[in-house]
């Protein structure tokens, strides 16, 4: 690693002149479908959209591990969760393996790192680093000098923490800094501002809320993560405690970092109730409009922390000589098949926003398949350093500046392996897959079942065509694709 850091010092030493600046906005479960310019249904995102209109936005991002740490590992090394160690949530990412903030600053980039870190230890080759941990209210503050604890809602925080480290060292060019939200991560607890949007009215169902998963691997009913009867009525719901359970207290804990005034209002927002005699239906119905709007509420805030942003890059004369990019760690299930959260690689998780302007960026959009595995090559690239060669990623900075590669990746190549009986692993079973433009294969381990999807008449993956013989040279072919990828991202 030593060697490489040397050669990036060189680099920059002979390169000279004025790089670009890099704002990389990372939400937390942001879901293509909560923003405007992705043709949400739900919901406006007046900031993102803007960032939208005057850059590149990509219609085919995916990830390659849709779970919080594993997302991040990757983003940080350019290399795949077998490559890089973080798996899963726990602990395991390779001390080895170069960060992208290491690289950065090794090659004259001042770097810091604000919000939700999500990795193991202290931030990595960061010259100023505040994590945010905690609640959504008033959440602790942790830097190399210590911990406090913050006032107000952790989206706003976040936001204030990174415009006042651009006011501090945003004129010492260039910088990368990587501004990471809580939003839209469980349990959605919305700032005090919002708690009344969408009171008056109920939101679009999603078509495929009643799902029954039939046709499905066998671990898609099992999986604990379904809008009807997992999500937690005390934290999740906001429903009055019962003082009976451990989250009765964490929540009520969280809430006691409110002020009276903030309290009055919060009891105000969730004083209803559902009746007790419900059906399924009608309680799933229920259960979806209190998850969708908190879910919406806490979007709202994180479009006003983009905005919060981009008006300080402005007020310091810094938007032309910054590459701004949004994007977040992976999707989340809407009510898409019954289910919140991600893990799975069906759509909606496995889909990710992601956008970009700046400096040499062309307007418009991409349709080419990227993954979250680009963006660490991409931005060493677009700095002008090296270090790129040895990730597993591909740098995407001939299409942001509106060059089409004469040769582009025909499929993404995705792995999850997080598993645990426990209720908070979601019971999601391990599988890994291959999408191309328009077909996807899924194998799932545990029960040794494949799944096949056509994307283009199949958009809600709906019906699994693995066992149509109609689909068998299809499915041979896909099946022979997904061993070559394995083999070249060394996946065994």
């Amino acid at each position: 690693m030593r060697s490489v850091l040397m050669s990036l010092i060189l680099c920059a030493i002979a390169l000279g002149g004025q790089r670009p600046n890099i704002v990389l906005l990372y939400a937390d479960d942001h879901a293509q479908a909560a923003i405007g310019c992705y043709g949400s249904v739900l919901t406006r995102t007046p900031h993102i959209d803007s960032l939208a209109a005057r850059g590149m936005r990509f219609t085919q991002s995916f990830v390659t591990n849709s779970i919080c740490a594993p997302a991040r590992a990757v983003v940080m090394t350019g290399l795949h969760s077998h490559r890089n160690g973080q798996l899963g949530n726990r602990p395991g990412l390779r001390a080895d393996v170069p960060l992208l903030s290491e690289l950065l600053r090794a090659g004259g980039y001042r770097t810091a790192v604000i919000g939700k870190w999500h990795l193991p230890g202290d931030p990595r080759g960061f010259d100023d680093w505040t994590v945010v941990e905690g609640p959504y209210y008033a959440p602790f503050l942790r830097t190399a000098k210590g911990k406090h604890r913050g006032q107000g809602h952790c989206t706003d925080i976040i936001a204030h923490a990174a415009s006042d480290w651009l006011e501090e060292h945003g004129r010492q060019s260039p910088f990368f800094l990587w501004v990471c939200f809580h939003a839209t991560h469980r349990t959605w607890d919305p700032a005090i501002r919002y708690l009344d949007l969408y009171r008056d009215r109920d939101l679009p169902e999603p078509r495929t809320l009643f799902d029954d998963h039939a046709g499905r691997n066998p671990g898609a009913a099992l999986a604990q993560m379904r809008i009807a009867r997992d999500l937690f009525p005390a934290y999740d719901l906001k429903l009055p405690v019962t003082g009976k359970g451990i989250l009765d207290g964490a929540r009520e804990g969280k809430l006691a970092r409110l002020t009276a005034e903030e309290r009055e209002a919060w009891d105000a927002a969730y004083g209803e109730i559902p009746p007790a005699d419900l059906d399924v239906a009608a309680r799933t119905r229920w259960n979806y409009q209190r998850f969708i709007k908190d879910y919406l509420r806490c979007v709202r805030g994180l479009d006003d922390a983009v905005g919060a942003i981009q008006r300080q890059l402005d007020e310091l004369d810094l938007t032309e000589s910054t590459l701004v990019i949004y994007t977040s760690d992976q999707g989340f299930f809407l009510g898409e098949h019954g289910w919140y959260d991600k893990r799975w690689m069906y759509e909606p998780a496995l889909r990710t926003p992601l956008i970009a302007a700046g400096p040499g960026v062309r307007v418009g959009t991409s349709d080419l398949l990227v993954q979250n595995l680009d963006l660490a090559p991409t931005l060493l690239d677009y700095a002008g350093l090296e270090g790129g060669a040895s990730m597993q990623g591909r740098s995407l900075t001939p299409l942001l500046r509106g060059v089409e590669p004469d040769s582009w990746r025909d499929a993404i190549y995705y792995r999850y392996y997080e598993y645990d009986e426990g209720r908070t692993f979601h019971r999601v079973t391990p599988h890994y897959g291959i999408r191309t433009a328009r077909h996807k294969l899924i194998y799932f381990e545990r029960s040794q079942t494949f799944e096949l999807y056509d994307l283009e008449r199949d958009p809600d993956e709906m019906h699994n065509l693995a066992s149509n013989p109609e689909q068998a040279e299809l499915r041979r072919s896909l099946e022979r694709r997904l061993q070559e990828l394995r083999a070249s991202y060394g996946d065994s």
